[in-house]
């Protein structure tokens, strides 16, 4: 049989040749196991056709997603020491980051566009998890600022998109610095009067969950993501305790009065083109004390204070709220009297 291996079969391979069959063509759902055609699974925008399970996408398909038309620009992020602390663990923390930025093509975890959802003017901050999961180190953290910076330059809503381990190790304390100078980069946005919504990926865990991932007006969610600080072993293991099935998820999240909405893929370009409608209203006072219609607005003031009291906060709520019923003056000073007679008389 050696010359039936050795030489027919050879000569058989060469002319006949061996076709190239491409890999990964079919991949296995992670929830109910079930086989998904890579063509299949693109144009159902990464969303198991068995389950409904909402598997990982690129931090660009997700932009061309959002964006009407999938038409964005990108905006460049300032530049950011690297290495600070010269970090070295198994491997150089200088290294971690070429690998990254070779694998990815970013310079780091975060990608900052401009667009329209909707026709509304939108920031959107979206976390790269391919790029060293996604953690948050002193680039991110000028990414999230600079986003916010062009919102209010451009009058536009700002959508942050974490899909995070957390803050990254390697940077020390300069990535601790990053949690609460995101919050004040939210907080310049809401007094802006303008909307900031979080669509909450998976995972969305440790540092991140810890600052601007919840402090949206609007939480949103993608069904099924993971939601945290702390992973769901280390808690059971410190309150020694099993935790509910479900725990940690979107949907668990929700049903807490953590997340407002939970969102399919599918629908979120609808959604958030339809809540952005609302909330980015615009009424501008005239000469003769009348309103006329600002840009995406219909003419009702009630709606526009609203959602000045959406993006505001509760902080400027009050206020927001005395200008949909004017005080009269003579009714506060008789409502006064009134109430002094009554004093008067109990006395």
């Amino acid at each position: 049989m050696n010359w039936l291996s050795n030489f027919i079969r050879p000569k058989i391979r060469s002319i006949v040749g061996q076709k190239d069959v491409p890999e990964n063509l079919w991949q296995k759902c992670p929830a109910c196991e079930g086989m998904l055609f890579h063509r299949d699974l693109a144009e159902n925008m990464n969303v198991c056709s068995h389950c409904g399970h909402h598997l990982k996408i690129s931090v660009t398909e997700r932009l061309n997603l959002m964006f009407d038309n999938g038409e964005y620009k990108r905006i460049d992020v300032p530049a950011a020491p690297l290495d600070p602390l010269k970090f070295r663990d198994k491997k150089k923390y200088a290294d971690r980051l070429k690998d990254a930025q070779t694998k990815t093509g970013e310079k780091d975890a975060i990608i900052v566009a401009s667009g329209t959802i909707g026709g509304n003017a939108t920031v959107v901050a979206a976390f790269n998890f391919e790029f060293m999961g996604g953690s948050m180190g002193a680039a991110v953290g000028e990414g999230l600022v600079k986003a916010a910076e062009v919102a209010i330059h451009n009058n536009a809503a700002l959508i942050a998109i974490p899909a995070s381990g957390g803050a990254r190790m390697q940077e020390g304390m300069i990535s601790l610095i990053q949690l609460p100078r995101t919050v004040i980069a939210v907080q310049m946005v809401k007094d802006a009067g303008l909307p900031y919504i979080v669509l909450l990926t998976d995972p969305t865990t440790g540092g991140v969950s810890a600052s601007f991932a919840m402090l949206g007006d609007i939480q949103m969610a993608e069904p099924g993501c993971m939601i945290g600080f702390a992973g769901k072993r280390v808690i059971e293991e410190t309150i020694r305790e099993q935790l509910p099935a479900g725990f940690q998820t979107a949907e668990y999240c929700r049903d807490h009065g953590v997340v407002d909405l939970v969102v399919p893929r599918a629908e979120l370009h609808e959604t958030l083109s339809r809540i952005l409608g609302l909330l980015m209203r615009r009424i501008e006072a005239d000469p003769n004390g009348g309103s006329k219609k600002g840009k995406g607005g219909n003419g009702n003031g009630k709606d526009t204070i609203a959602a000045k009291i959406l993006s505001g906060g509760l902080s400027n709520a009050s206020a927001a709220v005395n200008q949909l019923q004017p005080a009269n003056e003579d009714e506060v000073k008789a409502t006064k009297k009134a109430k002094a007679g009554q004093r008067a008389a109990s006395a």
